[in-house]
């Protein structure tokens, strides 16, 4: 139990103290390409285990702390490095955080890992790289079709760019393995960069 007498602060208990490394995981894809699915697998492992976890999901990000954001270049710069900020901040306190965001442009994913970079926050960048064609077979939000029937315009991959990552920290081909083996891909890599 940590002690403390009055006007001094408390002296941690040797027993009580458990250190973690915080990160941010950018799990950057296509729509539909899993990303999202795999984070939430991650997490649930990793809470089981007792670490501090965050998702930073794409569509609520848009919602709350992107609102206001159209799809430009521009604007999805903007909302990249907005997720970027909140990543960082939570994981130089600890906190292990996964992002399953698109972000398109290549600058702007090293933006982003710059600012980690700057502030010697871990930063890990997991392209999972499942191929449009079944990115459009899964088209787990109707966007692929609503594109293909002239509703929407605009889609990263497909009427939009979508640049692959040239080095990332780990390659997933989701099609080819299940959504816990990719999980657990992501999970070595953690193990490997000695941030479990």
């Amino acid at each position: 139990m940590a002690t403390a007498t009055p006007g001094t602060p408390p002296t941690p208990d040797p027993q009580e103290t458990h250190v973690t490394t915080g990160a941010t995981v950018w799990l950057t894809g296509l729509p539909s390409a899993g990303k999202t699915t795999i984070a939430n697998e991650l997490a649930g492992a990793l809470r089981a285990e007792g670490r501090a976890v965050e998702v930073l999901d794409g569509d609520e990000i848009r919602e709350f702390l992107s609102a206001g954001l159209g799809f430009s270049r521009a604007d999805r710069d903007t909302n990249v490095q907005r997720v970027g900020f909140v990543a960082e901040l939570l994981a130089r306190n600890g906190v292990l955080v996964l992002v399953p965001v698109i972000a398109p442009f290549a600058d702007s994913r090293e933006a982003v890992r710059k600012r980690h970079q700057a502030g010697g926050t871990p930063y890990l960048e997991v392209h999972v790289a499942t191929p449009v064609e079944v990115c459009s077979v899964r088209d787990v939000k109707g966007l692929y079709a609503k594109q293909a029937a002239g509703e929407i315009s605009g889609l990263t991959g497909v009427d939009d760019p979508y640049e692959e990552p040239d080095s990332p920290d780990l390659r997933i081909e989701s099609q080819d393995q299940t959504v816990a083996e990719s999980a657990a891909a992501v999970y070595a890599l953690l193990g490997e960069r000695g941030l479990l």
